[in-house]
């Protein structure tokens, strides 16, 4: 199994899509029925064989550092309690220690300068990043799809979808070349286009492994879209220097950025638990016109 070592979660955005609730709650620790958001992440990129995960956080993240930590007066009242199922749920999953590293954005520069701030900590080695506003529901762990197609190619790979036209706006989008195998080459990005001007419907989707090389684009802090620092700048200037490919993976992915996508992430991954499914159902059925 092909593996990306480490992966790096940029985690400091304020969340103001889905305000009020994120005005002191982080975003990614909104539940997706009993988890946070960011524990599905986490998860996908450990069963993806992935080994240091990096956080880039910002004032009021401090939060999802104690969530990965171990709390001892919860343990052990569970362990009193003989609460054993909950007990292992919270410890399986759990990093081990020096497998979470933190470090500060400091102020809100872009996607771009939240991936720089990692530089240090990734070093000289293929890398993972999650946005984990996207929820990916898939059989195999989307990362460790992108992690086999780079190890087929030797370059960056990005997870790309199609989304509407009139939505291209909202993505870095794809100037499409050839395509084999689910893989397509990428002959051009272009940041949040309007529909008129977009070269495809292929859109990037927060999941990426890309060359150290991006940090040294990256250090240049050009300003592109929107006033900040864009991953998809530095992307576009490593195009034609080292293979550059869009996967077009296996799997449903959820917008938990947005208050529809979040609710329809909770009633898909609920729906399919044992436990909920069939209640759930029932109780859907009485809100249909």
């Amino acid at each position: 199994m092909a593996s990306i070592k480490k992966v790096v979660f940029p985690v400091a955005g304020l969340g103001t899509r889905m305000l009020p609730a994120t005005k002191v709650l982080p975003k990614e620790m909104l539940p997706v029925v009993d988890k946070p958001i960011i524990q599905y992440a986490l998860e996908e990129a450990a069963a993806a064989g992935c080994e240091q995960f990096i956080f880039v956080t910002g004032r009021g993240k401090t939060i999802m550092e104690d969530h990965f930590d171990r709390a001892f007066e919860l343990f052990s009242t569970l362990e009193k309690k003989r609460k054993e199922s909950e007990l292992r749920e919270l410890t399986e999953g759990l990093p081990a220690a020096g497998e979470v590293i933190y470090t500060r954005q400091q102020e809100p520069r872009g996607l771009g300068h939240a991936v720089w701030c990692a530089r240090h900590v990734v070093g000289d080695e293929p890398f993972g990043v999650m946005l984990v506003d996207d929820l990916i529901h898939s059989r195999t762990p989307c990362m460790q799809q992108l992690a086999d197609a780079h190890a087929r190619t030797g370059g960056n790979v990005l997870a790309i979808m199609e989304v509407p036209e009139e939505q291209t706006r909202r993505y870095g989008v794809v100037d499409p070349g050839s395509r084999e195998d689910g893989l397509v080459e990428v002959r051009r990005l272009v940041e949040k286009p309007d529909p008129a001007d977009a070269p495809s419907r292929l859109a990037v989707i927060g999941r990426y492994v890309l060359l150290p090389e991006i940090f040294r684009h990256l250090s240049a802090h050009q300003i592109g879209a929107g006033g900040e620092i864009q991953l998809t700048d530095a992307m576009e200037r490593m195009i034609g220097s080292r293979p550059f490919h869009g996967l077009s993976f296996e799997g449903r992915r959820f917008d938990c950025g947005d208050k529809l996508g979040y609710l329809e992430a909770i009633i898909a991954l609920a729906l399919e638990r044992p436990e909920l499914g069939d209640g759930l159902r029932s109780i859907l059925a009485t809100y249909q016109r």
